[in-house]
């Protein structure tokens, strides 16, 4: 087995049809190479746009009286440490963005370490994220030698935050939340003792930082994650194929974090990452990581034998071509295993259309679609790269179902004529209701006691 995890095939799937391949004209590679550089930017500009958010609140404590200032003495020291855990942070992004092979290169100034931030720059509070990204707005970063947006300076921070999620023992916890039932259900259902696991093909799509993938791989299947962020694949080759031993790189995931902090040690606390090296713990199964929009991407019918998805599916405009898509690629017999919540990201975007389903609209879609619902359940409690010391703490009460494609045309047509009959009735109140001719277990989750 080699050593390495495969590395990721970038930008181009491995597996996408002729036809599709040439549908990328030079303009659209040009395009894309262009946002990558963007992404790129954002990745490299990191430390100066934090520092301006330091900066901004150090003249601020500068006006003050001084007896005020004396007050806030630890306060002043504290800010000198925040300064410390960014530079720590841009050291960390350094070694990301080092191997050069899944990113565009600009004329000469490839190993240019950009330390200074472009004239003309003003900068709002990058950590909240109810600001105008619009050019009309005084907060609104505006550049006019390099491409360096907003919205892609938060999703660099919030990459270092996704890297502590899927990567370090400190977010175990919240890992177990979301990747546990997932897998147990899997493993229920292809088990060990009646499949070969390696011939067992599961799609992780939106796999973000891959854990939830290289888990699944590891216990022999095999595996391949989708990922459509540049930020995250960015980040996670570099940690799927980069990071030579456990716990090499210290990062520093909550420093902007500015409000709700009870000490100072919080907004500063580290984290080690990565908690497995998969380089040194190569999974049983065939992992890939590949690079593209889901639905554009996925296209071919019965070729697989599971899709799992976390966090993922309202990440869609239109969740009905999400559903349908998964049900094509998924074999006769194969199953879905969904967890999360429905927070819908594009609705009240501007520029976005969206549709917000509500759960028992779910289950009348892809039941219609022609799923078979094997299991459901809702409540339960998930977090989602939460600072575990913060004051505020965002919880989920996620929904969670293991959906199955009918494995031969008796069964579809059964599905059907059940779908139609329940189409003339007045839908049920699917939550509520605890089954129904398919003995869907609806039930809420029991709570978790309190600790």
């Amino acid at each position: 087995m080699s050593d390495m995890v495969p590395s990721l095939p970038f930008p181009m799937h491995p597996k996408m049809h002729e036809d599709q391949a040439l549908a990328f004209t030079a303009k659209e590679d040009e395009e894309e190479r262009r946002h990558i550089q963007k992404v790129q930017n954002a990745f490299q500009y990191y430390r100066r746009y934090a520092y301006i958010r330091v900066n901004k609140t150090e003249a601020y404590l500068n006006s003050l009286s001084a007896e005020d200032q004396r007050l806030l003495s630890k306060y002043r020291s504290h800010l000198d440490n925040v300064r410390g855990c960014i530079d720590c942070n841009q050291s960390v992004i350094c070694e990301i963005l080092r191997d050069r092979v899944l990113y565009p290169t600009s004329d000469g100034d490839t190993d240019i370490e950009l330390d200074e931030a472009p004239e003309h720059v003003r900068h709002g509070d990058m950590d909240q994220t109810n600001f105008l990204v619009d050019g009309h707005d005084d907060d609104v970063v505006v550049a006019d030698d390099v491409d360096v947006e907003p919205l892609k300076i938060l999703k660099a921070q919030s990459t270092l935050k996704l890297i502590a999620r899927d990567w370090s023992a400190e977010c175990a916890i919240e890992r177990e939340q979301s990747y546990k039932p997932i897998i147990d259900s899997i493993e229920e259902y292809y088990k060990p003792s009646d499949y070969k696991l390696n011939e067992i093909k599961i799609l992780v799509p939106g796999a973000g930082l891959g854990r939830l993938t290289y888990e699944l791989a590891c216990r022999g299947y095999a595996c391949e994650g989708n990922e459509f962020s540049y930020f995250m694949l960015i980040a996670s080759n570099f940690v799927l194929n980069l990071c030579d031993y456990e716990n090499k790189h210290v990062l520093y995931p909550w420093v902007h974090q500015y409000v709700n902090n009870m000490r100072r040690a919080d907004q500063v606390a580290s984290v080690r990452f990565p908690d497995v090296c998969p380089v040194r713990n190569p999974p049983k199964g065939n992992i890939e990581m590949a690079a593209g929009d889901f639905l554009e991407v996925y296209k071919s019918p019965n070729a697989y034998n599971c899709v799992a998805t976390c966090f993922f599916i309202d990440c869609a405009n239109n969740v009905i071509d999400f559903v349908r898509t998964i049900y094509r690629i998924l074999v006769p017999g194969g199953i879905w295993v969904n967890l999360g919540p429905l927070l819908y990201h594009y609705s009240d975007i501007n520029g976005q259309n969206s549709i917000e389903p509500t759960y028992e609209d779910l289950i009348i879609i892809m039941e219609s679609i022609g799923f078979d619902i094997l299991s459901s359940r809702s409540g339960i409690r998930t977090k989602y790269a939460q600072n575990p010391q913060s004051m505020k703490q965002s919880e989920y009460q996620s929904l969670f179902w293991v959906c199955r494609k009918p494995s031969n045309d008796y069964e579809k047509a059964q599905q059907t004529s059940e779908a139609k009959e329940r189409d003339n009735k007045e839908p049920p109140d699917l939550i509520v209701n605890q089954s129904n001719d398919h003995d869907v277990d609806l039930e809420t989750e029991v709570q978790p006691k309190q600790t």
